[in-house]
């Protein structure tokens, strides 16, 4: 039963399809002259404009890449470096995906400074407070679209108005976005000059991603080699890939509100089931959040213990990002909303996808109390409602 789609998706047969003659008989290079080198730059055109037309842009606008961790190192370093003799400030929060804390964490090892803008308890950024960080030497805001923690959703359009009316470029990270929130970078995200997006993550193939460049944007090259990508990512085209992202965000895109629709009823009757489980909060905001996400925390209990049960029941889940599940330390995310780190320890990250169906809600609501239960009992800080009262 899988229930970590914020980690990656299953590939879709139809993405399967259109990914095959690329891998067999279509494998030219699309930088050659001939006849299925030609076939292969014909292919990533035509996905690239699938792309551009799933977000509101224009083709010259998107460029591939090797994925969101890419997408969003070029956007930050690549800004910071082409801007660099207008300022060294940079403006993001501390909730962001580590691919965008870390480049930021280099910048500042390279003479930048950072300002990690403070959330609510929700995770919400206040434009208002990020108008009043900005500075003369501001050169950069990133802000992402919707934490793949917590699942909240951010004020973009309007971050994306506070900076175009200040002239700062603004990245927002849209890689838990797509195929799950309506984009149009044409309309009410006309003020986004970069976003990243990665193909795993709505139902595409790995090892492929995206980052959408306004025209007229400065930023440097990421990559140097070959010109591949209007000289701007150097690199051989992954053909393969390219047209199993356009074939995926075409899908993921076709019908998000009926998606929404289907995810949401199933998240909302397994949130009000997990919150019967009494010491139990839901991290985010109750309403301005991804429609597959739920993250809670347990008190007294640890949150990899907690993981390893439901593994053993079945149940594929995570305490959040997996790029950070080696760490031993508690979540970034929940700390900046202020979960004390004893709760956050013992945290939960459900994400439903169209793998999920009814019958897997019912089986976790059946399931997870038990394990809770048992986790807490072998607890030396856990007593009982009924011992407390004694």
């Amino acid at each position: 039963m899988y229930m970590d789609h914020a980690a990656t998706t299953f590939i879709k047969p139809e993405v399967v399809e259109t990914m095959l003659p690329f891998l067999k008989e279509h494998f030219g290079n699309p930088s050659s002259l001939y006849s299925i080198g030609r076939e292969g730059k014909e292919a990533v055109e035509t996905a690239r404009e699938k792309l551009a037309k799933a977000l509101g842009a224009r083709p010259e606008e998107i460029y591939f890449t090797s994925g969101g961790t890419e997408s969003d190192n070029w956007a930050v370093k690549g800004t910071a470096f082409a801007r660099r003799k207008k300022g060294k400030h940079i403006i993001t929060t501390p909730i962001e995906h580590h691919a965008v804390l870390y480049p930021c964490e280099y910048l500042e090892t390279q003479g930048f400074d950072v300002t990690y803008l403070p959330v609510d308890e929700y995770g919400l950024v206040d434009p208002a407070e990020l108008e009043a960080a900005i500075r003369e030497d501001t050169i950069l805001i990133s802000v992402m679209y919707a934490n793949n923690e917590i699942g909240t959703i951010e004020p973009v359009s309007e971050i994306g108005k506070v900076a175009r009316e200040h002239g700062i470029p603004f990245h927002t990270d849209a890689v838990q976005a797509i195929g799950n929130i309506p984009l149009d970078l044409s309309g009410k995200e006309r003020d986004v000059d970069m976003l990243s997006l990665s193909s795993h993550k709505f139902y595409g193939p790995k090892g492929i991603g995206a980052l959408y460049i306004r025209d007229g944007i400065e930023i440097d090259n990421y990559m140097h080699g070959g010109a591949q990508e209007r000289e701007k990512r150097a690199g051989t085209e992954n053909v393969a890939g390219i047209m199993g992202m356009g074939k995926a965000i075409e899908l993921a895109t076709a019908n998000i509100e009926g998606h929404n629709e289907k995810i949401r009823k199933m998240r909302d009757r397994l949130r009000a089931g997990i919150l019967e489980i009494p010491e139990c909060r839901l991290n985010g905001h109750p309403e301005k959040r991804l429609s597959g996400n739920l993250n809670f925390s347990f008190e007294y209990i640890e949150g990899e213990s907690l993981l390893l049960m439901l593994d053993q029941m079945g149940i594929c889940s995570s305490t959040g990002s997996a790029c950070s599940s080696g760490s031993l330390g508690p979540s970034h995310v929940l700390s900046a909303i202020g979960v004390p780190p004893e709760i956050a320890q013992g945290s939960l990250r459900l994400t439903l996808g169209d793998a999920n169906t009814e019958e897997d809600i019912n089986y976790v609501l059946e399931v997870l109390p038990e394990i809770v239960g048992k986790l807490r009992a072998i607890s030396p800080f856990y007593k009982p409602a009924s011992v407390c009262e004694k």
